[in-house]
């Protein structure tokens, strides 16, 4: 990650867009604003960022359409969403379309912040060297690098996750056959407590549970009612050789 990472908040608050760049500013971050979406797609034109903070309702178009897009231009670039607290059906889309996460309106920039950090660790390697040998998952018929943070399948060819999709795919890959709550996974990835109607846990699986439906030996998920999900495939990890 760059010494200063650079971020672009997008939303038509000029309230809202002050306060978050003298703040993010203060915190170490460079900070690029737009108003709109035709300002979003002029700054996405013409520079490169490490996050993109964006608003939901934009005057001349969604959010949500924004993120689409990204998905298919910036696949790497992390989302983070920012919604009003009733917009639930909006958060789901949101991670459904690839967001990394979300924070609900009017929010406290101190929690931005943490939300930021996280998920710029995440989706960013970091800079100390790589080990002379690498840590290997193999499961079911694909093979995750965690210092690459890429999926394989059977024949070579890359599965495309988001960098939450990543994340969760590897917690259960650390824990084979171990029944994890959605409280557990929510720590375990995002280091926060479960809101009483969090989503994200429920929507990461089920996008996790499509780009890995061709297993050969069924679901590499299941479902435990009241309980959580568990990895059922079985996980070998072996090292990697220079």
């Amino acid at each position: 990650m760059q010494s200063q990472p650079h971020i672009l908040v997008v939303d038509d608050d000029r309230e809202i867009r002050t306060l978050l760049q003298r703040y993010l500013d203060s915190q170490g971050f460079r900070v690029t604003a737009a108003a709109d979406r035709r300002e979003c797609e002029q700054r996405l034109g013409s520079g490169q960022f490490d996050l993109i903070v964006l608003d939901v309702m934009l005057p001349d178009g969604s959010g949500l359409d924004i993120c689409r897009s990204l998905r298919d231009r910036k696949p790497h670039t992390p989302v983070i969403l920012l919604t009003a607290l009733k917009e639930d059906v909006d958060r789901i889309i949101g991670l459904e379309l690839g967001a990394d996460d979300y924070l609900g309106k009017p929010f406290n920039p101190r929690e931005l912040i943490a939300r930021i950090r996280a998920v710029l660790r995440r989706s960013t390697p970091e800079d100390a060297p790589a080990p002379p040998r690498a840590r290997i998952y193999r499961f079911a018929s694909y093979r995750l690098e965690p210092d690459t943070r890429k999926v394989t399948d059977a024949q070579g060819a890359a599965v495309d996750l988001t960098g939450a999709e990543f994340d969760l795919l590897q917690v259960f890959l650390d824990r084979p056959g171990r029944l994890l709550s959605r409280d557990q996974l929510l720590d375990l990835t995002q280091g926060r407590e479960r809101d009483p109607l969090e989503r994200s846990v429920d929507v990461l699986v089920s996008r996790l549970r499509r780009k890995f439906s061709d297993t050969g030996d069924g679901p590499l998920f299941k479902t435990v009612r009241n309980g959580g999900y568990q990895l059922t495939a079985r996980v070998e990890t072996v090292e990697s050789h220079p």
